[in-house]
């Protein structure tokens, strides 16, 4: 039988509460939590720490999938970026700015499609929106 895994969607309003749900799901049984990091969730998708086994089977069930994609659609992106563009000196300022630039002029995605995107790109995983 596979694996279920379920994000609960009601818990989550912002990064800080979706990387908490994430942790909650995800981390039980480790001495450590995931930091806040786009890199990090798709690192526990490879599986081998948390409730992931590498490359174990797994439909995750996301629920409230629809008001999270908006919670952490448009306006919450362009924060993100504009709040690593105060910290120059670790993040690459001209690759933020291209990437608002494209999100402007529709075509760049939102924090939320980059999450999706990187669940896509894990064949062992199955999203399954509610």
């Amino acid at each position: 039988m596979k694996k279920e895994i379920t994000i609960d969607g009601t818990k989550i309003f912002d990064k800080t509460s979706l990387y908490a749900e994430i942790n909650a799901k995800f981390m039980q049984d480790e001495s450590w939590q995931l930091g806040e990091s786009l890199d990090a969730f798709d690192d526990l998708l490879y599986g081998g720490f948390g409730a992931l086994q590498e490359n174990e089977a797994v439909d995750l069930i996301w629920t409230n999938f629809e008001e999270n994609k908006a919670a952490l659609g448009y306006d919450f992106t362009l924060g993100f970026y504009a709040e690593k563009l105060e910290d120059p000196e670790h993040f690459d300022a001209a690759g933020i700015q291209k990437k608002i630039e494209l999100l402007k002029a529709g075509e760049g995605q939102t924090y939320f499609e980059i999450i999706e995107e990187i669940i896509s790109e894990h064949a062992n995983i199955n999203l399954i929106k509610q």
